[in-house]
């Protein structure tokens, strides 16, 4: 079967969906990998290097002519249309894009969405959202220290000494602990928050103090928070407010799957923070996790930088682009057999991340 890697066309996106390296798994399984000239050129993936790998690079259109289609963004309807009935697609896929899932299903296409991906530990190697996350995360806390006006660690010179910078996580999943990692390794004193009680070892294990609150824990099931009542997430952005005040950068990540960021930081919490401050929003795609925040923007509001993230992990398109080839690889290895393409769909992995033409 032929598997196509075509050039992402989505704005912002930097990613591609399989790097050279992860070319000889495929073809080991009996799979034919074609690529679309160009598709690497923003990971620095060259077309002579997937030759070298031993894939076909060819110039053009590889849409119609493949049997299993790998992205990373999602198609676009036209794309979407070009499919033969029966093709197989990887890649992120929100099922909150209605008229593309509704295309696809029209064209009897079997779609998979890296999203859905069960929250299972069979699935840990094709978890694409954390492997994102993790480039998200260190790239939030690198975009804090640079914008500060200020150190992160602690200098002492024959001039004084330099007090540490300090910062909160807002948010201790796979994006938070990868920032709150980053920040101490600059140097910050690092604190976060979580609605999960049981974040806090991790917090703890990566060297910041977690910040408790008196409020009833959301641990929800798959790894993710529950979602909140509003009257829950006023108290708890009360009660937040003189954490962020006291702080020189707040790094917020909190976001579920398919659905708007939660609001944990309001124009009033901002206002309590120094001027020279920063706030990095991870969540500005996602409707934000600051009221003040716009995606692929810097918001001045009086003195306070609030960066509003766009396109995090195709900023570091490299090594997110090498991640998700492997979490690509690993769901399609699975379906896989004797060089064939057949999705089980009594394997849970499988079926819980079919959106379209999967069983009824």
């Amino acid at each position: 079967m032929r598997v196509g890697v075509p050039v992402e066309t989505r704005p912002g996106e930097r990613r591609v969906a399989l790097v050279p390296d992860a070319v000889p798994r495929l073809i080991a399984a009996g799979l034919e990998v074609v690529v679309e000239a160009g598709a690497g050129r923003h990971a620095f993936a060259s077309d002579e290097a997937y030759a070298e790998a031993g894939a076909s690079v060819v110039p053009g259109d590889i849409l119609d002519s493949s049997d299993v289609v790998l992205t990373v963004a999602p198609l676009d309807t036209q794309q979407a249309a070009r499919l033969r009935p029966g093709t197989i697609t990887i890649g992120f896929l929100p099922p909150a894009e209605t008229e593309l899932v509704a295309a696809l299903a029209a064209r009897s296409v079997i779609a998979f969405s890296m999203e859905l991906v069960p929250r299972i530990s069979r699935a840990q190697s094709m978890d694409a959202l954390s492997s994102q996350s993790l480039v998200a995360g260190y790239r939030g806390a690198l975009v804090a220290a640079q914008r500060l006006p200020r150190f992160f660690p602690l200098f002492m010179t024959a001039a004084g000494t330099v007090a540490p910078a300090k910062v909160l996580v807002l948010g201790a999943g796979v994006t938070g602990l990868q920032a709150i990692a980053t920040a101490r390794r600059l140097g910050a004193v690092v604190q976060a928050y979580d609605v999960r009680p049981a974040s806090a070892d991790e917090v703890h294990s990566m060297g910041a103090v977690f910040v408790e609150l008196e409020l009833e824990s959301l641990e929800g099931s798959g790894g993710y928070a529950r979602e909140m009542t509003e009257e829950r997430a006023e108290r708890q952005r009360q009660l937040l407010t003189p954490y962020v005040a006291d702080s020189d950068v707040v790094i917020t990540t909190a976001a579920v799957p398919g659905r708007r960021a939660p609001l944990l930081l309001t124009q009033a919490m901002v206002e309590t923070m120094r001027p020279g401050s920063v706030v990095v929003d991870l969540a500005a795609e996602s409707g934000g996790n600051c009221e003040l925040s716009r995606p692929g923007e810097d918001v001045d509001h009086g003195g306070v930088l609030v960066w509003g993230a766009k396109d995090v992990a195709s900023s570091m398109a490299v090594h997110s682009s090498q991640l998700y080839a492997r979490n690509v690889s690993n769901l399609l290895l699975l379906m896989t057999h004797e060089g064939e393409v057949v999705p089980d769909f009594d394997d849970e992995i499988v079926a819980g991340c079919c959106v379209t033409g999967g069983p009824a």
